[in-house]
Order: C-alpha cells, then structure tokens, then sequence
C-alpha cells in the first residue's frame, strides 16, 4: 500500500511540476493538456487514498487483531504442558509408592502422595480439555474471521479499477486529437525528434 501511495503522489508531482513550465504559459493546447493531466492525476491520488484508508480498516488491522491471539493460545499450551509435567511427576510418585512394600509408612506416603495427585490430575485434564475443545474450533472459524476481509479487499480493488479505468478514459479523449491516428502521432513524434538530434548542440562528438 505504501508503494501505491508514493506512485500516485508522485504522479501529482509531475503533473504540478509541469504545470509551472514555461510552456504552459507560451502554449494554452499544451496548458489545457497538462491540466486535464493534473486534474487526472489528483483524481486518481484520491481513489487510492480511500483504497489505502479501507483496505487499513478492513483488512490490515482485523488481521493485525487475529495475530494478537497467538501469544493468548501459546500461552494455554504452555500452561497445558506444564500442567502434564507436574501431573507425570506426581504419577509416578504414586506409582513408586505402589509397587513397594505395604508398611505403614509406605502407605501413609502413598496416601499423601495420591491426595497430591488428585488437584494436578483434576487441574490437568481441564486444561486439556479446554485446548481439545477449542483448538479445533479456533482453527475451523479461520475462513469466517478472514472471508470478509477478503471480499473487502476485492471489492476495493474492483472499485479502484474501475474509476482508473473511466479516469482515463475520459483523460483520453481530452488529449485525443480527431482524426490523428496512433500511427500519424509517431510519425509526427520522429520528426520532431529528428529535428532535435539535427541540432548543433545535441550532436554528435
């Protein structure tokens, strides 16, 4: 978008650049053409401004708000996986106590370390099962978050074009000189610069 921008600003250079030559004020055909160009051009600068300002609206800033959710979500993996850490080394806490000798102390401790199971476990499985819940329908609901930044992106696109289009359009038929075909305008174009390159100053060495 910036590059388009710059063009079209500097489109708006140009055509204001040509406006102060000379010329415009020896010539009035030449000034009437580089005004239908610095009006051409202004209109054209301006579409794209609204291009640029709706495409900012609706589709770089709803995409910027998507990558916001990502350090959210990395953040409930981590929590899930740090979750099953403490949950595997408590399991196997219990499991160490399980496969010992059933005295007293191995029992109270056995004890102790199933009640501490029991929250880690509990804590566990509701982390994952709101990952195993959500995860699926974040990245189902991807085309229904996306789609309508999509057809706004289209349609500015086609909203753009098209006034290009009808733009110059009209600008050539301003320019167009009746009954001078492409051809001609060539012809007459290299022997005007035939006659620039006869010049003494432009010669040569």
């Amino acid at each position: 978008m910036e590059n388009s921008s710059t063009m079209s600003k500097s489109a708006v250079k140009i055509s204001l650049d040509l406006l102060s030559n000379p010329l415009c004020e020896q010539d009035q055909d030449f000034l009437n053409m580089v005004t239908a160009l610095d009006t051409a051009m202004k209109r054209m600068d301006a579409f794209n401004q609204e291009k640029v300002n709706q495409i900012q609206k609706t589709v770089i800033e709803p995409l910027k708000k998507f990558g916001s959710v990502f350090p959210s979500l990395n953040m409930a993996v981590k929590r899930r996986e740090q979750a099953l850490q403490d949950y595997r080394r408590l399991q196997a806490k219990v499991e160490k106590y399980e496969e010992k000798e059933k005295t007293g102390p191995v029992l109270a401790k056995l004890h102790q370390a199933r009640e501490e199971l029991r929250p880690v476990r509990d804590d566990f499985e509701a982390k994952n099962k709101q990952l195993l819940d959500e995860m699926p329908r974040f990245y189902n609901s991807r085309l229904d978050y996306f789609q309508p930044s999509f057809e706004s992106l289209i349609r500015a696109q086609v909203v753009y074009y098209s006034e290009m289009h009808k733009i110059f359009g009209d600008l050539t038929q301003q320019l167009d000189q009746p009954g001078c075909p492409d051809e001609q305008r060539e012809r007459e174009n290299e022997a005007r610069l035939s006659e620039l390159r006869a010049l003494s100053i432009v010669a040569d060495d």
